[in-house]
């Protein structure tokens, strides 16, 4: 269902809401803001599951105060685009890299990595991500801050 536009009504949007702001509220509370029973809650909520428009569950983690003070965004560029899932696969096995998507623009690829500080980043870059066959040239934009954050609303 990965491409395909789901089917949502006004219930689904509201509980996709609530839920959006508070993953870890209780169905029995998301049932009574949307005055429903708790049981239909749960079969709605599997029913996203199901369509795809829910994924995952777990909890977010704050890299930073685990000692990766270094967030950064890596503009990469593929000596051809059709390299794109083999070099993906090998940022993969970086465990720093913990987002990325082929994009359009000057960059095949931009991916999200975490650092200890610039040493380590620069490590990385050198003899992780510059090494795989490929690519043939990086661009390193550090995180300075991270001003929004933030699901879009589903009202």
């Amino acid at each position: 269902m990965k491409n395909m536009e789901c089917k949502v009504d006004a219930l689904d949007l509201k509980i996709l809401s609530i839920i959006s702001k508070d993953a870890r509220i209780p169905f029995r509370n998301v049932a009574e803001l949307c005055g429903v029973s708790r049981a239909a809650i749960h079969l709605r909520v599997q029913h996203l599951i199901d369509m795809g428009i829910i994924s995952g569950s777990g909890y977010e983690i704050d890299f930073r105060r685990l000692g990766y003070k270094t967030c950064t965004y890596i503009g990469i560029r593929l000596e051809r685009g059709s390299m794109y899932k083999d070099v993906v696969e090998q940022l993969r096995l970086v465990p720093e890299v913990v987002e990325c998507c082929y994009t359009t623009g000057p960059y095949s690829i931009i991916a999200r990595m975490y650092s200890h500080d610039n040493e380590h980043l620069m490590q990385l870059l050198n003899t992780k991500v510059q090494e795989i066959p490929g690519v043939i040239s990086t661009e390193t934009m550090i995180v300075l801050d991270n001003s929004i954050k933030r699901n879009m609303p589903m009202e």
